[in-house]
């Protein structure tokens, strides 16, 4: 899994922080889009664990803090339920830009509510997940019920809530109170999956029963059995991410690609680069490896660089065919290291640039070997076959290939 810090501007013109995680190759199935609980924010313990186990089935999923809470710039007292799914649909819009539009939304909580109501904005969402998502606004205000009375009066009141002092102002409470949960359920006009736990204190489970009536299919309902409302046990949210993983893939829009093993040819190493910046498959003779490029030069540094392969295959060279020289004259040679450093040095006869490449070898024999056997096997190591194959030059003949 590679994990990008970023940040972007929110619906009003904050910068929003986020986390973007892909999956280790750097290729994913489809973009997910998480939205956190009232309050919570992208760390929350829940909501990393669900994101990366969806990662981890293949999905690259961004999670963010909603203005003024977090990393996120802004203040929260001037947020309310639309401001968030106003930032919801900001963050969908920079996946867009600079990745790929969102296929799924995920939402925990009052961020269930709001992907419901984002996805009707979004034409890329192809299916919609809720974690223990209200279908009223009540239990919202239960959590401010002390408080109500001095927000409607002075327009606005300090309450505490999960240990932590917001401010919440009356325009708060009248966005929440003109929310149509349910209303948003049944015109989605998306694969729908609902999950919550029966024993959930917060949101009781009859929010996902309402929902689940509301909506229309394909819909699906998963127990979240014995799970606390913000999944606070990590097998809870880790099995949440892996049953989404597992369900939402019916429903992404997968541009098939075939496997690997697919372009395998008995006579030739098969490389194969694809739209990410830059993973690159390589298999030669059954055999898979990974090369990238550093994230200085725009990689995402999932594998060594085509050029640090190079010295690979001088290094692997090398040291087989030490290997293979001492067995045959049973010389004490107990191992072997080759260190390969790549530059380049000034040639003005070997190109227009003046300057051609440098493959500095340094060899480690391990072993109670004399002075001479290290001499003589520092000779050999220069009759390698890629070492000849290099001091030789090589000519590379291209053609364009159309199956």
């Amino acid at each position: 899994m590679a994990t990008k810090v970023l940040t972007f501007p929110g619906a009003h013109g904050n910068e929003l922080s986020g986390r973007l995680e892909t999956p280790a190759d750097g290729r994913a199935l489809g973009y997910a889009l998480f939205a956190h609980c009232f309050t919570c924010g992208k760390n929350l313990k829940a909501v990393v664990n669900v994101s990366r186990s969806l990662t981890a089935s293949g999905l690259a999923v961004l999670r963010f803090d909603f203005t003024g809470l977090g990393d996120s710039e802004g203040d929260f007292a001037n947020t309310t339920f639309s401001s968030n799914v106003a930032d919801l649909l900001a963050a969908a819009g920079y996946l867009e830009s600079e990745f790929e539009a969102p296929q799924l939304l995920v939402g925990h909580s009052l961020g269930g509510a709001a992907v419901l109501h984002a996805a009707k904005s979004l034409p890329s969402v192809r299916a919609v997940v809720t974690l223990a998502a209200p279908s009223a606004p009540d239990h919202v205000l239960r959590l401010l019920s002390d408080s109500i009375d001095d927000i409607e009066r002075d327009g606005s009141a300090r309450v505490e809530v999960g240990g932590r002092a917001f401010r919440i102002k009356r325009d708060f409470l009248e966005d929440l109170d003109r929310t149509r949960m349910t209303e948003a359920a049944v015109g989605l006009k998306r694969p729908l999956l609902i999950m919550h736990s029966p024993v959930d204190e917060i949101v009781g489970i009859e929010n996902a029963q309402e929902l689940y009536l509301q909506a229309k299919h394909p819909k699906s309902f998963i127990s979240l059995d014995r799970a606390d409302h913000l999944l606070s046990d990590k097998a809870d949210s880790e099995y949440a991410g892996a049953v989404i993983g597992a369900w939402v893939k019916r429903y992404l829009d997968v541009r098939p690609e075939p496997a690997l093993e697919d372009l395998a040819e008995q006579d030739r190493v098969v490389v194969r680069t694809g739209l990410e910046h830059y993973p690159t498959d390589v298999i030669a003779s059954g055999h898979a490896m990974l090369l990238d490029e550093p994230t200085a030069v725009g990689g995402q540094d999932l594998g060594p660089s085509p050029y640090e392969a190079l010295g690979a295959a001088l290094g692997g060279c090398t040291g087989i065919t030490l290997r293979m020289y001492a067995d045959r004259k049973e010389w004490p040679l107990e191992e072997v290291i080759v260190r390969i450093r790549h530059d380049r040095i000034h040639a003005r006869d070997r190109d227009e640039e003046g300057r051609m490449d440098h493959l500095q070898r340094e060899i480690e024999l391990a072993g109670p070997l004399t002075d001479e056997q290290r001499e003589r096997l520092l000779e050999i190591a220069g009759r390698c076959p890629v070492h000849r194959t290099l001091d030789a030059g090589v000519k590379v003949s291209t053609a364009l290939r159309v199956d």
